[in-house]
């Protein structure tokens, strides 16, 4: 590009040049049939022609960019013949509609390209920050002084190419010009708006400029289009605001033929109404600014019983008091379309699927039991809750072995009091006293129990709105409304633990572990992703979280602080607000506080808070033996020859190519699957919706529902998206190798009803046997509609969920346990994670962030490959295919040849684990196998060391036996050793052994395996 004094000069010897209306060119668009190097040069150029020879070649390109300052962009032209950058080169007049190129062609007559759109990334590899190259001046003076002298032939604009069909701008991409646009609004003048109803192949993708396609075109009051019986034909209405509108809404009539009806209720706009993900039927207020373009997404569900013919009728847009109709002409052949069509998703008839209801019925999923009320004691899956006359927790009760292995008879109690709220006056210090109606319940179902009670003083009512689903899941709304003016010194709720349950936490901006003796928390939503606490042990705990009427789900890894959580206005106070977590009395307190406020009469605040009883379940042991993963795409009799049972498919794989977007190479992907089934091997599917691949068909229609599927941001990413998106949106995670790009999801939106009808599609027709989730962006209602669809008809739907840490800035230092514990009931295994440290944790940590013991799950490994002597205390391992370090392999031959499955596991967390060491500091995991025991040794301790085993023949059921402990040799682990009863044994730090020992006469504990 030129400086701008020699800009100057150029313009003035575009004045002596043709009138620019007399360049009007319709360039042909193509795509270019060999690549280029796009990373330096772009994915768009434009094919120049020189007919002759002279210094001098000037080309007028009307290229009508949609791109936002061009003059400022660098421009490079190409001698196709030498594939030469051609330095003599400027560019004079440039804008968005045209500009004028100026070159040397130094091989004379041929061919020459124009690159216009080149960039380099600043960002990371996975996170591109595509920067466009800045226009230079790279011309001589003697070359710029013979363009001044006039005298340059032409050369001819042949046509547009991109570097491939995706790269390519559509006809709904190429812009009208400024004057094109305002004879537009000045041929509709008096009107608020003009209507430019379009095909469903031509997705309306511009917001601030009309398509040049619609000026050729002309804005037009009918549609015509042809649909197949029983398909879902979408077709939009594009609205161009010639005022700032408000309230745009559209309406339709019935379409009728002779002697066939399709009625107006079958006629929906998904930009107008919809149903939530939590199936809440909604209307959307739509406004439209000035100037800019509205997509109105419209689909009729045209029924497999209508009648072939031609279908007629209206649909009217109505904004700003005005309202105009669009003629709609429905040809409906003879042919069926299966399933309305979904099998076209390239045709939009998935649309629908963002309104679908589907498994939203609260059925009670395995292997949670129907839920049973008696008095006001609500009975579940190993546990029971008693609710008090004020709606609130009397009592929690869970009913686990230590083991974690088997449910035990006899109760554990949760709490040493009930739940509950202190309001302190300000006047005097003393609590407000409470008039207790009798709680109610309002619902008994086998998946959900729900109960209200009102509390009520001369100063305040409380409504309490109670449920309990068959999981463990429980969700209290608290109303409080003054009935007078009142000031509080401060409100409390208190969560009383029994001491003898309350030794671990995790939350609060502790990692998980020991619980400390005194915990003192502030609200700070703004950098910290805290609003929730677990505390408990193995076989009994309680995670609860506080949050308003406002509570929205932020986003979260590597994306916390573009979209944190709303401060609660009644638990926060402004800051005042807390939680203190320590031993008081003879209880182990958490006193969630608020500080000093005051309250208005008719004033109200919500209390709000949910909690999970843990654990859910108890292990399942040999799930976690049987079902071992290999991690990557590979061929199967490869991955079967390696022992492992269940093949994750990763994004950015031949057969699942676009990140959370698994339908476009389906085919493959049955074939694989189908392939997979004949040889043993089950298969998953990387599928979750934090973010969305830019290859979605469905991509503008989302962006035409403004944030409500895609979070509101600055744009930039790679250069694709900037490109074809422009701005307004949150880049995510971005593959290299195959130009992936994927943007951030808004949270919990429409697209999760599409996600759970995706996940219909691919278990009954693609057959997925479950699903691997990269961390996690919807919340409990889409894990259980999810896992509902999954394990339909007999489907495993077996769901394994990684984390990378969340202890981190970008993460607002959540846990990722916490973060995730609402979906734990659900998943079958764990993968935490990258950032995960296995080597400087202690087994506490282990136990309470990683393991997944004490909510009922077991997992893997995944930082450096995991210590696989640590991880063996809990029954993990590394994840085979994902990393070559610390091969699972060797492990697996060894559960194998002692018979792991089947075995009863006795952590070395249970006070009846029959091994331990002489070492507080190297603790020992037993698996028992009618006469074998597998022992497992890991060391904490800061240095090598030796231990001896204590075991306890007691509880081993047997006398003490004499025999020998035997160490067999495992390649990577340990070498084949054997040691005596009593003899010293050497552990290395941060390693240990796995043992083997022979018992006579030792049986199943046949009441824990139960």
């Amino acid at each position: 590009m030129l400086s701008k004094p020699f800009s100057l000069a150029l313009t003035a010897i575009a004045v002596v040049t043709i009138a620019p209306a007399l360049y009007a060119q319709d360039i042909k668009h193509t795509v270019a049939t060999q690549p280029w190097n796009t990373d330096s040069l772009g994915d768009h150029r434009v094919v120049l022609t020189v007919a002759g020879n002279a210094p001098v070649a000037k080309a007028h390109i009307e290229w009508r960019r949609r791109d936002n300052n061009p003059s400022a962009k660098r421009i490079i032209i190409e001698d196709a013949t030498t594939k030469r950058r051609i330095l003599n080169a400027a560019a004079a007049n440039v804008s968005r509609e045209s500009g004028d190129i100026f070159f040397e062609p130094v091989s004379g007559k041929g061919t020459y390209y124009v690159y216009y759109l080149p960039s380099k990334n600043e960002g990371r590899n996975n996170y591109p920050k595509g920067v466009y190259l800045k226009a230079d001046t790279t011309a001589s003076q003697l070359w710029l002084d013979k363009v001044k002298a006039g005298g340059a032939i032409a050369a001819t604009v042949k046509e547009i190419q991109a570097v491939d069909t995706f790269n390519a701008f559509t006809p709904m991409e190429i812009i009208a010009t400024a004057a094109e646009t305002k004879k537009i609004a000045a041929t509709n003048a008096g009107k608020a708006f003009v209507l430019f109803p379009e095909d469903r192949t031509m997705p309306i993708r511009m917001q601030h400029d009309l398509p040049y396609r619609w000026i050729k075109n002309n804005a037009g009051n009918t549609f015509s289009g042809t649909a197949k019986r029983g398909e879902n034909y979408a077709w939009q209405i594009g609205v161009f605001a010639l005022q700032d509108l408000q309230n745009v809404q559209v309406r339709f009539s019935d379409l009728k033929s002779n002697g066939g009806v399709i009625a107006a209720k079958d006629i929906t706009c998904i930009n107008t109404n919809g149903v939530t993900y939590d199936a809440k039927p909604f209307a959307k207020t739509v406004n439209v600014h000035q100037q800019d373009i509205q997509a109105l997404w419209n689909v009729i569900a045209v029924a497999e019983s209508a009648k072939p013919g031609i279908y007629t009728g209206k649909a009217t847009v109505t904004a700003n008091g005005q309202s105009t109709d669009i003629n709609v002409r429905l040809t409906v052949q003879n042919e069926i379309a299966k399933d309305g069509g979904i099998n076209e998703p390239w045709l939009q008839t998935r649309l629908p699927w963002l309104n679908s209801t589907l498994a939203q019925e609260n059925t009670v999923v395995a292997p949670y039991t129907p839920l049973e009320v008696k008095d006001n004691v609500i009975s579940l899956l190993g546990r029971k809750v008693e609710v008090n006359k004020d709606g609130l927790p009397k009592q929690i009760q869970t009913f686990f072995t230590p083991e974690m292995t088997a449910y035990a008879d006899t109760a554990t109690n949760l709490l040493y009091e009930g739940i509950h709220f202190h309001f302190v006056k300000a006047s005097n210090g003393k609590d407000v006293k409470w008039t207790k109606s009798d709680m109610q319940f309002t619902k008994k179902e086998a998946g959900t129990v729900a109960w209200k009670a009102v509390n009520s003083t001369d100063s305040l009512q409380m409504d309490v709105d109670g449920s309990l689903e068959f999981d463990g899941f429980a969700k209290f709304t608290i109303k409080v409304t003054a009935l007078e003016d009142i000031a509080f010194k401060d409100v409390t709720f208190h969560f009383a633990f029994m001491p003898a349950i309350a030794n671990y936490m995790m939350g609060l901006g502790q990692k998980g572990g020991l619980r400390p003796e005194q915990v003192d928390w502030k609200w700070n939503v703004k950098e910290k992703n805290q609003d929730a606490v677990w505390i408990g042990d193995v076989n009994a705990g309680l995670y609860y979280q506080l949050y308003d009427e406002h509570y929205t789900r932020p986003l979260n890894t590597n994306f916390y602080l573009q979209k944190p959580l709303v401060e609660p206005a009644s638990w926060s106070n402004g800051g005042k607000g807390g939680i203190t977590v320590g031993i008081k009395g003879k209880s182990m307190l958490a006193n969630n506080y608020t500080g000093p406020r005051a309250m208005k009469k008719g004033d109200v605040l919500y209390y709000n808070f949910s909690l999970l009883i843990t654990p859910f379940h108890i292990l399942n042991t040999d799930f976690q033996w049987s079902n071992r993963f290999y991690h990557k795409y590979n061929n199967l009799d490869t991955i079967a020859a390696t022992g492992a049972t269940v093949v994750n498919i990763h994004h950015a794989t031949p057969i699942n190519p676009w990140i959370n977007y698994p339908f476009i190479e389906y085919k493959k992907m049955k074939a694989y699957i189908d392939e997979a089934h004949r040889k043993g091997l089950k298969v998953k599917i990387y599928n979750t919706v934090r973010e969305l691949s830019n290859h979605a068909y469905e991509l503008p229609a989302l962006r035409s529902l403004e944030h409500e599927v895609y979070s509101p941001g600055k744009g930039g990413g790679y250069r694709w998206l900037q490109e074809h998106l422009d701005s307004d949106y949150i880049a995510a995670w971005f593959v290299p190798e195959i130009k992936d790009a994927a943007i951030i999801n808004s949270g919990m939106n429409r697209w999760h009803n599409y996600y759970v009808e995706g996940m219909n599609w691919l278990t009954k027709n693609i057959g997925i046997d479950g699903i691997y989730l990269d961390d996690v962006a919807f919340d409990r209602v889409t894990m259980k509609r999810i896992k509902r669809v999954l394990t339909q008809d007999g489907h495993p739907g077996i769901i394994d969920l990684h984390s990378a840490n969340q202890y981190n800035k970008s993460d607002g230092f959540n846990n990722s346990a916490i973060l995730y514990l609402e979906h734990f009931p659900y998943l079958n295994r764990l993968w935490f994670g990258e950032y995960f440290d296995y080597e400087n944790n202690g087994p506490d940590f282990f136990l309470t962030e990683v393991s997944g013991i004490p909510f009922g799950l077991m997992g893997e490994m995944l930082q450096n490959g995991g210590n696989p002597w640590r991880g063996m205390i809990y029954g993990m391992t590394n994840r085979l295919g994902w990393t070559d370090v610390n091969d699972p392999r060797p492990l697996w031959e060894v559960w194998k040849r002692f018979g792991i499955e089947g075995s009863q596991l006795i952590g070395y967390w249970s006070p009846n684990c029959p091994v331990k060491t002489n070492n507080s500091k190297v603790l020992a995991t037993v698996y028992k196998n009618n006469g074998k025991l597998l022992i497992a040794l890991a060391s904490w301790a800061a240095e090598d060391t030796n231990v001896q085993l204590q075991i306890d023949w007691a509880k081993l059921g047997v006398a003490p036996a004499t025999t020998k402990i035997i160490a067999p040799a495992i390649k990577g682990f340990q070498e084949g050793k054997t040691f005596d009863l009593g003899e010293n044994i050497p552990v290395t730090k941060g390693k240990g052994w796995l043992l083997e020992l022979t018992v006579p006469n030792l049986l199943k504990d046949k009441r824990i395996m139960k």
